[in-house]
């Protein structure tokens, strides 16, 4: 069975070309410059980071070593993002896949803006409308059901919050903050879905869902996945809306509907600095060490993803 090559396949990479107008030497020189202070920023933030870490790593604090300071709040960290991710990508992906095979075009186009115009949306507002009018909402109507109905569960057991200041509520919230980075990036590649194979699928009677599942989110799956690393690394790092929503505690907490909760890394580093002094301080920047860790590993995974299959499902 023959296999398709690609038109562009015997094409020429411009970057191999030898480089003679001075204009073109410039702008190469600018861009390189450009990429190499990129790196030599994050590896100065890397440097930051280990050195004002170090005295902290293996000092105890009020009577607690590092590690059973930090556990917690990567706990944490991780759960929020976690539950973020799991919201807002099966939205994410509808949205994307209504706009590029259902929607009339002007209708495609007004919708698009709007969730873009999500991702510039500053963190603080997202955080005062879910304390202000998500939570109480939440905390009156949803909250009460899960407690009665599935308490039976960890996630929603315990007595529910009456202020909606709850880990649930903070992953809604960074789903609605994540929720333009997966949609733009699924949407980019569900357009490029060749058109030859959504056609022939509708040619053997496919339905427009079944060309969808068949041609659609195969091609753009690898595409999908690293949108919602994206997200997901965008959702680690969140700070003011995490902040000013969740109740924090200390501890391992996993229960989603109660006042009991763990914090987040970067909520607890905004919320102590102001007050902290000495060892305190490094013990902050070392728990930021382990943020910038988790993130770079995160945005690293989906670089990989997105070099490796970006451009289409294999098979």
């Amino acid at each position: 069975m023959t296999t398709l090559e690609s038109p562009l396949a015997d094409t020429v990479d411009l970057r191999d070309q030898p480089v003679s107008k001075l204009g073109d030497r410039i702008f190469g020189g600018l861009s390189k410059g450009a990429g190499v202070m990129i790196l030599v920023t994050l590896a100065a933030v890397a440097v930051f980071l280990i050195a004002r870490a170090r005295p902290a790593l293996f000092t105890d604090v009020h009577d607690q070593n590092f590690f059973a300071y930090v556990g917690p709040l990567v706990f944490g960290t991780l759960l929020a993002a976690l539950l973020a991710l799991l919201i807002a990508t099966p939205v994410a992906v509808a949205v994307a896949l209504y706009i590029t095979h259902y929607a009339p075009k002007a209708l495609a186009q007004t919708l698009g803006y709007f969730v873009d115009l999500l991702a510039a949306i500053p963190s603080v507002v997202y955080g005062l409308w879910g304390i202000t009018v998500f939570a109480p909402v939440v905390s009156r109507d949803v909250y009460p059901f899960l407690n009665d109905y599935f308490s039976w569960l960890p996630f929603f057991s315990g007595t529910a919050s009456t202020s909606g200041r709850t880990m649930l509520t903070v992953a809604f919230v960074l789903a609605v903050m994540i929720l333009p980075i997966i949609t733009a990036i699924s949407r980019e590649v569900f357009r490029q879905t060749p058109r030859l194979h959504e056609e022939a699928s509708l040619a053997l009677g496919a339905t427009r869902w079944e060309m969808i599942r068949q041609a659609v989110l195969p091609y753009g799956r690898s595409g999908v996945i690293s949108g919602a690393m994206l997200g997901l690394g965008r959702a680690l790092g969140e700070t003011m809306a995490v902040a000013i929503i969740l109740s924090p505690a200390n501890g391992y907490f996993w229960s989603l509907i109660t006042n009991q909760n763990s914090n987040t890394i970067a909520a607890n580093i905004a919320l102590k600095f102001p007050e902290s002094t000495g060892i305190e301080i490094n013990r902050l920047v070392a728990t930021g060490l382990v943020l910038f860790v988790i993130t770079f590993g995160v945005n690293a995974l989906a670089r990989r993803i997105a070099n490796t299959g970006f451009n289409g499902a294999e098979g």
